[in-house]
C-alpha cells in the first residue's frame, strides 16, 4: 500500500476494522474486567478524562477505572508505583496495560488511531505547545514507539520527589522526539510492526 494513499486514507481504514475485530475478539474479556471492577472495587467501571487530539480538538478517552473512585481526580496528573490511589485490581490491569482496551471505543469513534503520539492532557501540551503543533497534525493513537520504550515509566518516576515535573521536564521531551521521527516513517508496515510488537510486550 502506497504511503501517501496510507497517511490520506488507508489508516482510518484500517483503524476501523483493526478496532471493531479487536473489540469483538476482545469482549468477553472487556466484560470480565468490567465485572471484576464493579464486585471487588464498586463505584464506576470506566474512567474517562479529557485529552487533546489531531489539530488540538478535545475529547474524551476512556480506560478501565484503575484508582479509588473517589481520587481519580485527586493527587499528581502522573502515576508513580507506590501511588496510593491505585487498586489491586488496577495494579493488574495496568501491568499488563488493559486498562487500555476501552480505548477501542476512542478508535471506532475517530477519536484516536490504533498508532500514533499518546494523546495528553491539555496542561501537557500547552507546556510544548510549539511542538505539539506539528505531533497534533496527525490523530493521536493507543501504542507507539515512545508507548513501548517507556511501558514501565511508572518505574522511572519512583525516586523523583515531583512526579509531575519529572514526567513533564525529561520524559515527555524524549517522547515529543519519539513522536516526531514517527511522522516521517508512517506507514502501513510501520504501524503493523508496532501492534505486533505491542502484542508481543503485552503477552511476554
Amino acid at each position: 500500500m502506497p504511503d501517501n494513499f496510507y497517511r490520506n486514507y488507508g489508516k482510518r481504514i484500517f483503524d476501523f476494522c483493526f478496532a471493531v475485530i479487536g473489540t469483538l475478539f476482545c469482549l468477553p474479556l472487556i466484560m470480565g474486567i468490567s465485572l471484576m471492577i464493579k464486585l471487588f472495587d464498586g463505584g464506576p467501571v470506566f474512567f474517562k478524562q479529557v485529552r487533546v487530539g489531531k489539530d488540538f480538538k478535545k475529547f474524551t478517552m476512556y480506560k478501565f477505572r484503575t484508582m479509588i473512585a473517589t481520587d481519580d481526580t485527586n493527587g499528581p496528573l502522573v502515576t508513580a508505583p507506590q501511588d496510593s490511589r491505585v487498586t489491586k485490581i488496577g495494579s493488574w490491569l495496568r501491568k499488563f496495560k488493559l486498562d487500555e482496551l476501552p480505548q477501542l471505543i476512542n478508535v471506532l469513534r475517530g477519536d484516536i488511531a490504533l498508532v500514533g503520539p499518546r494523546p495528553e492532557m491539555e496542561k501537557f501540551v500547552n507546556y510544548y505547545r510549539k511542538e505539539y503543533t506539528e505531533v497534533l497534525s496527525i490523530y493521536p493513537g493507543i501504542t507507539d514507539d515512545a508507548s513501548l520504550k517507556y511501558k514501565d515509566e511508572a518505574k522511572l518516576l519512583r525516586e523523583a520527589e515531583d512526579v509531575e515535573s519529572e514526567y513533564l521536564q525529561n520524559i515527555l521531551p524524549e517522547k515529543i522526539k519519539m513522536y516526531q521521527k514517527y511522522l516521517g516513517e508512517m506507514s502501513f508496515r510501520k504501524d503493523v510492526s508496532l501492534i505486533l510488537r505491542t502484542m508481543q510486550e503485552i503477552f511476554s
